[in-house]
């Protein structure tokens, strides 16, 4: 009975050695860093977009630009609370590759407190825009309808450390969710 259990022992231990590790970034801000761990294994197309846009330099003069809480959304039925960040220099964007949209349906990752995910007009048209959930948000999942294609957004990770940080940046001054101050993103960078 114990070489048998020395042998699931080992064989545990060799699956878990053998499992790769998601990747961890972190978004530098002047409001402090927020870790985040990005699911290439759950939804690997855009996470592989996400990390080549890192390795790229693609975000050099990102921000977070947008802010959206339950008071400052009067025209919408679904209310959903978010920070987004990216480029924002549409002339930018309209170059860059867009990919495919993978669902939560697909990917299993759903839209809950601290999750990262992909904005999009369209599906199939994401590309370095990139919202963090504030609490858990349905309405962004496949079948929900902040969308009303019901698709949903492409989630791809969630914030490990820093949730204190998304929580300020929602809090600033903002026009119809707009910041009146963008918020710099100093770097994104791999840990």
């Amino acid at each position: 009975m114990k070489k048998y259990s020395i042998i699931i022992i080992a064989f545990v231990i060799t699956i878990f050695a053998c499992n790769s590790q998601n990747p961890i970034v972190t978004i530098s801000t002047d409001f402090g860093e927020i870790e985040l761990e990005i699911f290439e294994d759950k939804a690997p197309i855009t996470a592989k977009h996400f990390m080549q846009n890192i390795d790229e330099n693609v975000f050099n003069d990102a921000c977070f630009y947008r802010v959206v809480r339950l008071d400052n959304q009067p025209n919408n039925d679904i209310k959903i609370e978010v920070i987004q960040g990216g480029l924002f220099h549409d002339s930018i964007v309209d170059k860059l590759p867009t990919i495919k949209h993978e669902t939560t349906k697909e990917t299993g990752i759903l839209h809950t407190n601290g999750v990262i995910s992909m904005a999009r007009l369209e599906p199939g048209s994401a590309s370095t825009e990139f919202f963090i959930c504030i609490g858990n948000q349905a309405e962004l999942d496949f079948g929900g309808m902040r969308n009303p294609d019901g698709q949903g957004f492409a989630a791809f990770g969630k914030v490990t450390k820093g949730m204190d940080v998304v929580k300020k940046i929602q809090t600033q001054k903002d026009q119809g969710q707009m910041l009146n101050k963008r918020i710099k993103i100093l770097s994104i960078k791999r840990n």
